[in-house]
């Protein structure tokens, strides 16, 4: 079987050349243009950033890759779906605040912002899951499903929960509606480990359901209310709260697969990847901490495993950053190495579990060819 074809390129640019302008040249060599874009709807999936978090795509590259799908007769326009959690992408009206807050507009971008899962993150329709073995059908925004072709522009960065947030978790997490995010959480609700605690309160700070207490002077959660998101497992700092479930992460993994699978399934599709201010946790967080590898490229494919799986070699191959996170756990001398930047990042995940079911399930392949582009 042929090997699925990822195309690179660096961050190096010689004077007059703007980095936007490399990414365009690399979509067109990666086969863009084979698309037929004429008079379609385009619906480019990114992540727009949470008020405060500033590690985000900026603008321009959105800008690039929206005149490019014009140049090709397409219209396209910006989406993502509503948050789980409360914060500033929760509804549709936040959301697009946020948005313009953060820069995508008309203007910065060349096209539209539309949310894909409505007003108040229910707008969803529930999409059969091809080879689907932990979910039979996806609840997905009906903006995303309503396009004709469907472009990925991912920030690669590490996670809190699923080790990178890819490709992968771009389309799957990103496209779930709100009742899309719960089914893929479902396995997960962490609890304190009491005399790791010490009462910091940031974990409540990040708790996405008001499920943290501090009744005893230590952290609390009630199971009942929370929702399994996982924010409080990135805010602390002292390994005090983990999840019940052992393979709760592995699940989470699984399922965000299936979910880019419904959503990509039996329509074009192209996907875009820039390994860049890799923070340690997501950009749905309030705060960027800071990188812990270092710049490495912008990437592109018509294979989404493939690209997740060629964006964590080079992250897997890369020098860490010694003052980062996963610097700093590295410089531990009772510091347990895995010898995996994700891993040694954030200890409890189970990244490679996504990339398998997407592969086991027909969505890609992990067996890629890297091709380089100067």
């Amino acid at each position: 079987m042929e090997k699925a074809k990822v195309y690179f390129t660096d961050f190096r640019t010689r004077l007059g050349v703007p980095l936007p302008e490399k990414l365009q040249k690399l979509i067109r060599r990666a086969g863009i243009g084979d698309i037929d874009m004429k008079d379609k709807l385009v619906a480019i999936k990114m992540h727009f950033g949470e008020l405060g978090n500033i590690a985000y795509l900026r603008p321009n590259y959105a800008k690039a890759v929206a005149d490019v799908v014009k140049e090709l007769g397409g219209k396209p326009f910006l989406t993502d779906c509503n948050t789980l959690y409360p914060g500033s992408r929760k509804n549709a009206i936040d959301h697009l605040y946020c948005a313009e807050v953060n820069g995508f507009n008309r203007v910065t971008t060349g096209c539209p912002v539309i949310i894909g899962d409505g007003l108040r993150g229910t707008d969803d329709i529930a999409v059969p899951v091809r080879n689907g073995e932990f979910c039979k059908e996806a609840y997905i925004g009906k903006t995303v499903m309503d396009a004709d072709v469907f472009i990925s522009l991912t920030h690669f960065k590490g996670h809190e929960e699923t080790g990178f947030g890819g490709t992968i978790k771009n389309i799957g997490m990103g496209c779930g509606s709100r009742a899309g995010k719960m089914q893929q959480h479902m396995n997960g609700k962490p609890h304190v480990i009491e005399e790791k605690c010490r009462g910091c309160r940031r974990c409540a700070s990040e708790c996405g359901s008001d499920a943290i207490f501090y009744d005893t002077g230590k952290a609390r959660i009630d199971q009942d209310i929370c929702k399994g998101c996982g924010r409080c497992i990135g805010a602390c700092s002292f390994d005090a709260i983990e999840n019940d479930n052992w393979d709760a992460n592995e699940m989470l993994d699984r399922r965000m697969a299936e979910y880019a699978q419904a959503v990509c399934d039996g329509r074009p599709c192209f996907h875009i990847s820039l390994i860049t201010d890799v923070s340690p946790n997501c950009d749905c967080h309030g705060e960027n901490d800071a990188p812990i590898l270092p710049n490495i490229g912008m990437l592109a494919s018509f294979d989404p495993i493939a690209l997740d799986q060629a964006c964590a070699d080079l992250c897997l191959h890369a020098t860490p950053i010694r003052n980062s996170q996963l610097g700093d756990n590295l410089a531990k001398p009772d510091w347990h190495h895995h010898h995996d930047n994700f891993l040694d990042s954030n200890p409890n995940v189970c990244w490679q579990a996504t990339l398998d079911q997407g592969e086991k399930i027909g969505l890609g392949s992990r067996q890629y060819e890297l091709i380089t582009m100067k």
